[in-house]
């Protein structure tokens, strides 16, 4: 019997088409978020306690993503009912309303998006999901399950991105890396003539390491 093939939408690909069912009802994924950043996250199951921290911790940065303009979305592949009683009980019992819809996948959902990893069981891995206003793929990320995520990098990673969409490439730890600390990098000279006005005009370390202000 042949084996299903495993999916992976890659970095710069267009987000696949999903038609599925969330707790605040049916959507299509990427066209009803068309024109906005958004991030799509799974994790294995409700009512599992890593997983309950995860959705804690996302609920708490959820004002952080809205004033990046950027949309949480969350999904396994339990039924919505399961969902919505989740979130019931997140609220009754840990007093945090989660506010995010959370897609209720099936089998094809999560493969398409390569979240079904055999050597780690039938549930959906960790997977985390950033898509640009252009619907394109611009950060993926799979941590298994069980190790929970750091949310606080996926709020650095969407801002980060749009930052260096508009000013350019941005230093490892930004905005603290231990060089030059939230400073954007001023892309390589690619001709003699540009390499020798590098130093003139920008802070460098070398012709092809130089770096400007944030704006």
């Amino acid at each position: 019997m042949e084996e299903a093939k495993i999916n992976m939408p890659l970095l710069g690909d267009d987000f696949p088409n999903l038609s599925v069912q969330t707790t605040h009802g049916p959507m299509n994924i990427p066209s009803d978020l068309s024109g906005q950043w958004f991030v799509l996250f799974s994790h294995p199951a409700d009512f599992t306690p890593v997983c309950t921290t995860e959705f804690v911790a996302f609920q708490k940065r959820y004002d952080e993503f809205e004033k990046l303009g950027c949309k949480l979305i969350g999904m396994s592949i339990d039924q919505v009912f399961s969902h919505i009683k989740w979130v019931e009980w997140i609220k009754s019992e840990l007093d945090i309303e989660i506010k995010f819809p959370i897609v209720a996948a099936n089998d094809a959902v999560a493969m398409k998006l390569g979240m079904l990893h055999p050597g780690k069981g039938t549930n959906t891995v960790r997977a985390v999901f950033i898509v640009d206003p252009e619907s394109k793929v611009r950060l993926i990320m799979y941590y298994p399950q069980e190790v929970g995520r750091n949310m606080d990098e996926v709020v650095r990673a969407v801002k980060a991105l749009q930052i260096s969409d508009e000013q350019g490439a941005l230093a490892a730890g930004w905005p603290n890396n231990e060089l030059i600390g939230d400073r954007i990098i001023v892309p390589p000279a690619t001709n003699v003539d540009d390499a020798k006005k590098r130093k003139e005009d920008y802070e460098c370390f070398d012709w092809w390491f130089c770096h400007k202000p944030l704006e």
